[in-house]
């Protein structure tokens, strides 16, 4: 059989083998529930004449990378034996089937080799000619190869085969269900800041991967937030997506939000075809006129004595607070995710940082560290290290913060101070954050600075 024969053989057999499926397993529904956990959940539904008695479906199309111990199927009927098979046809797989077998290559100017194949390995092949003598060929790029026949077990779609026994004969409806994974979620939020940092408004998407290695065409999708226990990762998920799609046709809210067990589940209240090799996006919500408050945030004793240093140049972080509540127009659950933050310079949106959430609930308070203050510069030294017996030891600090920005500002300065501690003085008031931590707010006027003393015992 040479090249052309092959072609139209293989053609041929996949459209007979579509048909044979299709007949046996009209699809009806499908339903895909995805979780931030490379894991998706497929149930699939459909339509297939039965036989009464025993006999043998197939079901195509599934997951590439279903875990097949997670399938159950319902029926009509008893299932005696179930077969993943997932021997699919390519190039390397059909020269190693045809090991020991002859095969044909055709050369650029149509001339043919025949012999009986060697060795097929990393593109490279050992052929034992007819006539005697061996063909070593390092690569294959100027040869086309021409088999007999497609070797058996090799199939052109992943495949479900159960062994059944039917209750009664006609047609009725088959589900299917299984875990996959090459599947994932998660959320990204794009934040407007106003003029004068006191409201945002943020749109919030979430990006549905799949590459599971099939289509799911109009599915009912639905999202399940939450950090779900898994006892381990079977399948290792395969590939990057290589297409992006962005649904913006409908600006209405698209997803229902609903509590489910210790999770939230997001259902897409319309039909959508997640195709493998792609990421969709899908806009979650849209909440406009967000109060928010701007701080500045000092972390002391990130740097310095720790490292042989008696002082330090520390940086002031920016960080941007809002309450995920219904009176400031939120009050949703909050899927985590990276937020991006923009804000107007009178011409054009401009980035201005990005933080990532975890999964916030209703109520809740959202801190968004938005990057580092150009103008607000804070100078710590160790001014006193004095040990008054083997378990107590004293220590002065100093802290200068320079505001060299054109209004007045207020930065809360956290210090970590251990277990066993006492504050012998301070130069400004300070709140116990918990057993090992105090927070001061130093004010400091524009263009000005403002020097922190305290002195703390520690008892070891």
């Amino acid at each position: 059989m040479n090249k052309l024969s092959l072609f139209i053989f293989l053609c041929l057999f996949l459209l007979y083998s579509n048909k044979l499926f299709s007949q046996q397993a009209d699809q009806k529904s499908v339903a895909v529930t995805v979780y931030n956990a490379n894991l998706g959940v497929v149930k699939d539904i459909r339509s297939i004449d039965l036989k009464s008695g025993k006999s043998q479906i197939a079901i195509t199309d599934v997951a590439q990378f279903i875990d097949p111990t997670s399938v159950h199927i319902k029926l009509n009927g008893e299932v005696l034996e179930q077969n993943f098979q997932y021997d699919l046809v390519s190039l390397d797989k059909i020269l190693q089937k045809y090991i020991d077998k002859d095969i044909q290559l055709i050369g650029e100017n149509n001339e043919f080799i025949e012999g009986k194949l060697l060795s097929a390995f990393g593109g490279q092949i050992v052929l034992e000619k007819k006539e005697g003598g061996l063909v070593m060929l390092p690569n294959l790029i100027k040869y086309r190869l021409s088999v007999g026949e497609l070797p058996e077990g090799l199939i052109t779609k992943p495949t479900l085969v159960w062994a059944i026994n039917s209750n009664s004969s006609g047609k009725q409806d088959v589900e299917v269900s299984y875990q996959t994974s090459g599947m994932n979620w998660h959320a990204e939020y794009v934040a407007v800041l106003n003029e004068n940092d006191t409201e945002l408004d943020l749109n919030s998407w979430v990006s549905v991967e799949n590459t599971s290695g099939t289509t799911y065409k109009d599915a009912k999708l639905k999202l399940v937030a939450g950090d779900i226990n898994l006892v381990q990762d079977i399948y290792t998920r395969n590939g990057r997506p290589e297409m992006y799609a962005v649904d913006k046709s409908v600006q209405e809210q698209q997803f229902q939000e609903k509590e489910f067990f210790e999770y939230h589940i997001y259902d897409l209240q319309r039909p959508t075809t997640l195709s493998n090799n792609e990421t969709k996006q899908v806009s979650l919500f849209e909440s406009q006129d967000v109060k928010v408050v701007k701080k500045y945030f000092y972390r002391s004793g990130s740097y310095g004595w720790y490292y042989g240093n008696p002082s330090s140049q520390g940086k002031v972080n920016v960080v941007v607070e809002f309450e995920n509540k219904e009176s400031n127009n939120m009050g949703v659950p909050m899927p985590k995710g990276k937020v991006r933050v923009y804000k107007s310079d009178e011409n054009s949106l401009e980035f201005i940082g990005e933080d990532l959430i975890d999964h916030t609930p209703r109520n809740e308070k959202v801190k968004l560290k938005i990057g580092d203050a150009f103008d607000i510069v804070v100078e710590e030294k160790q001014t006193e290290n004095n040990k008054i017996s083997d378990r107590v030891n004293e220590q002065a600090y100093e802290i200068k913060i320079k505001n060299r920005k054109k209004e007045d500002i207020t930065v809360e300065v956290e210090r970590y101070l251990g277990l066993y501690w006492e504050i012998l003085s301070s130069s400004h008031s300070y709140e116990k954050k918990d057993a090992q931590n105090i927070t001061f707010k130093i004010p400091v006027a524009k263009d000005g600075e403002t020097l922190l003393k305290f002195k703390v015992r520690y008892i070891y």
